[in-house]
Parts: C-alpha cells; sequence; structure tokens
C-alpha cells in the first residue's frame, strides 16, 4: 500500500522538554521505531510539524538586527531539512541498508487572495506580557493577539492548494524510496504578479498540507500520528470518550479545538470525502495497530473499516 504519515508537533519535542538537540533526537528515533515496520512493508511517505523549531529558530533571528531577521518561508525551509535529517538517519538505522531514504524540500503554494492573509490566527514563537508584545509589533511589524494570559505574535494560515514538488515524491516512491517532505506544511509559496513562485509570510497548517498530499499521489491511507491514542467525543467534559470508528458525516457533526485537534479532523474528513480511502488519527506508537483497525480514530466512507485487509492491494 501508498502510506502518507504525518508526525505531529508534540510527537516530535514532547511538551515541556527543553529545545535540545539530543531531546529531538531521541523523540525523532522513537518515532522512527513506530514507523520502521511500515516502511517495510508499504510505500510510505513522512510529513512532520516544526512548530516548536521555527519557534526556536525565529528567537535565534530575533537576536540580531531587524536586517537580518529571517521570514518565515526561510526558517520553514530550515526546519525541513533539520528535522528531515534527523528522521533520515534515525529511520535508515533501522531499515535494511538497501532501502533508499530522501528528504525533499518542498513547497505548498496557496492563493495570494486567501482571507487568511487579512486575518492572522497562527500563533508562532515564544509569549510576552502584553506592553512587551505590542511594542514588538510596533517594532517588527507584527501581529499579536492573546494567547490564555500571554500574547504572542500571530501569522496566516492559507489553506494549501498543492505541493509543488508531488511530481518527484511520486518518482521516489516508484524507485523504493521512503520520503520526507511536506514538514511544517511545506514552505508556503504562491504566483506573484509574473507568475513566478515566491515566498509568504505565513504557516500553513501541516495536516491539512499532508492530505493535500496524499490525495494527489493516490494514497490508499492517510495517518495523523501525535500524542493521543484517538479523537475525543465530548473533549473537556466528565463525559468524554473515544471515536473508534466514523464517517466524515459524523466526525464533522462533532466539535473539537480549533488550535489542535480541528485541523486533524478538517484533514482526515477531506481525504476520505475525496478519495473514498481510510484515514486515521491516533498515537505515534500504535502505528501498525492503527493500520490493523486496532487502535487509534478510524475514518472511512462507512465508517466499518475492520483492519488491513479491507485496503487496496500494494501497488
Amino acid at each position: 500500500m501508498r502510506i502518507v504519515v504525518a508526525l505531529g508537533g508534540n510527537a516530535l519535542q514532547r511538551r515541556g522538554e527543553p529545545m535540545t538537540v539530543d531531546g529531538q533526537r531521541s523523540n525523532v528515533a522513537v518515532a522512527c521505531k513506530s514507523l520502521a515496520p511500515v516502511a517495510e512493508e508499504h510505500e510510505l511517505v513522512v510529513s512532520h510539524g516544526n512548530g516548536p523549531q521555527v519557534g526556536l529558530l525565529a528567537l535565534q533571528a530575533a537576536a540580531y538586527d531587524e536586517a537580518s531577521a529571517y521570514p518565515f518561508d526561510i526558517l520553514g525551509a530550515q526546519t525541513e531539512g533539520m528535522i528531515g535529517y534527523l528522521i533520515e538517519q534515525e529511520l535508515g538505522n533501522l531499515l535494511p541498508a538497501e532501502k533508499p531514504l530522501a528528504t525533499i524540500l518542498t513547497m505548498t503554494q496557496v492563493d495570494a487572495e486567501d482571507p487568511a492573509f487579512a486575518n492572522p490566527t497562527k500563533f508562532v514563537g515564544p509569549v510576552y506580557d502584553e506592553p512587551t508584545a505590542h511594542r514588538l509589533a510596533n517594532e517588527r511589524g507584527w501581529r499579536v493577539a492573546p494567547d490564555g494570559p500571554y500574547w504572542r505574535r500571530v501569522v496566516p494560515s492559507p489553506m494549501p492548494q498543492r505541493i509543488v514538488e508531488t511530481r518527484v515524491v511520486r518518482l521516489l516512491l516508484t524507485s523504493g524510496a521512503v520520503v520526507v517532505c511536506a514538514g511544517g506544511g511545506g514552505v508556503p509559496v504562491i504566483r506573484n504578479e509574473s507568475g513566478q513562485l515566491q515566498g509568504v509570510e505565513a504557516v500553513v497548517d501541516k495536516d491539512l498540507a499532508t492530505a493535500v498530499l496524499a490525495e494527489s499521489l493516490e494514497a490508499d491511507a492517510l495517518l495523523l500520528l501525535t500524542d493521543v491514542p484517538a479523537v475525543l467525543r465530548g473533549y473537556g467534559t466528565p463525559q468524554a470518550e473515544p471515536i473508534s470508528r466514523a464517517t466524515p458525516a459524523a466526525l464533522r457533526q462533532e466539535r473539537f479545538p480549533a488550535d489542535s485537534m480541528g485541523p486533524k479532523v478538517d484533514a482526515v474528513c477531506r481525504f476520505v470525502e475525496v478519495t473514498g480511502d481510510l484515514a486515521a488519527i491516533g498515537a505515534l506508537a500504535d502505528a501498525t495497530l492503527i493500520l490493523a483497525g486496532k487502535a487509534g480514530t478510524v475514518v472511512t466512507p462507512g465508517g466499518d473499516y475492520g483492519g488491513s485487509h479491507d485496503l487496496k492491494p500494494p501497488r
């Protein structure tokens, strides 16, 4: 089968952990132990979150003068290489030596007229008190917004339209490679008035971008792996319970936090609605169990998935 997996940022950078290279490598190694059995049996594409890493690089860039500050498309490209390198190395150490791996620096095209550019909502970088946030906004041309008791920078999060390097990813898959791409949703780009690709100051949602990629690759399954075992019905209430099977229509009737589970649910529902194939959300450690229909929240057109035997045969 052709399987596309998105690794959540919280699966690679545990909540509350310091942002050290050793810590990130350790978390990536754990992730790769779950991915290796999938890579041995199937065609595999891996995307990943990059929120904590982009925030760290933005902090480092802020230590320099304003002329030296790097825009978010450049920071996104840096994290794609950094995290891709770690995944390639750790996964390569677990797979047969002859199994090729490749990290692709990926651009995600968005619409220059997307309403998100006029209404930035994606939190990035560190937290500030209100006076500091407004001072930085004035000095650097940022937009800031309250995030709980703190204030943070917000940037646009436009909808992904297409992954520019899809043809390259497809070629690599047909040659037998495991491909790491679309990290952090990919580097956001638009077509400018001259028809040329141009980076923009934005962050594309990683799960929605991965769903677009999976659709264009005609994947048999889309797995969004994170730090929770399943989607919860009644999240935040005493009656909360895991959802093990669902149709897109049923899942869309539930309510989920817009800044966490909401985009994941949108992504899996979109993939199933467009392709008629399987998508799932679950814990990173349960990757093979999710494919077997024994863990996670599995979404299919009929909501009745019973195991990997129901999926299409390998290509």
